[in-house]
């Protein structure tokens, strides 16, 4: 299996369980959310621990540029998460992880860059992706400086994008 094969297999997991969770627009499941959110989560820890990590200092200039975009949309991703889910909320999410996993999963993106440089070291670095242990999320908060926090993380998800 290639980091490739593995990430993108749960990008599709976790789209599924958004999806699932919005199925009914009158409301939100709960369950497969949680299963979203907190997958999202281990997701998120398994490129910032691992793979960013792997990479720094591995990896040619542009990669590097694009180590820095993902990590805002992370920080971004990561602040969506933390009130409450409306269909808003998701709309706005769906609209950062449609931009956000090209850039990952695409051909010649992120993924692929990590396997190539992995080589035959690419079990190491699956092994250490599975270490990673699941994400607890904590409850809900909904209050006026979340929001305001979400839209710094999304400000500057569009700086890094100028750049």
């Amino acid at each position: 299996m290639t980091i490739h094969e593995l990430l993108a297999r749960d990008h599709a997991r976790l789209d599924a369980c958004l999806t699932a969770a919005v199925a009914d627009p009158e409301r939100i499941d709960d369950a497969p959310y949680h299963e979203f959110r907190t997958g999202l989560l281990r997701h998120i820890a398994i490129e910032e621990k691992v793979l960013f990590a792997y990479l720094r200092g591995r990896s040619e200039p542009e990669t590097e540029s694009l180590i820095r975009v993902l990590h805002a949309d992370h920080a971004a991703i990561a602040s969506l998460l933390v009130p409450p889910p409306t269909h808003a909320l998701i709309a706005t999410l769906r609209r950062v992880l449609g931009e956000h996993n090209p850039l990952e999963d695409a051909p010649g993106g992120l993924y692929d860059s990590c396997d190539r440089l992995a080589g035959a070291g690419v079990q190491e670095l699956l092994d250490r992706m599975q270490a990673i242990a699941p994400a607890r999320a904590s409850q809900y908060l909904d209050e006026p400086r979340i929001h305001a926090h979400i839209e710094r993380m999304l400000a500057a998800r569009d700086e890094a994008r100028r750049r």
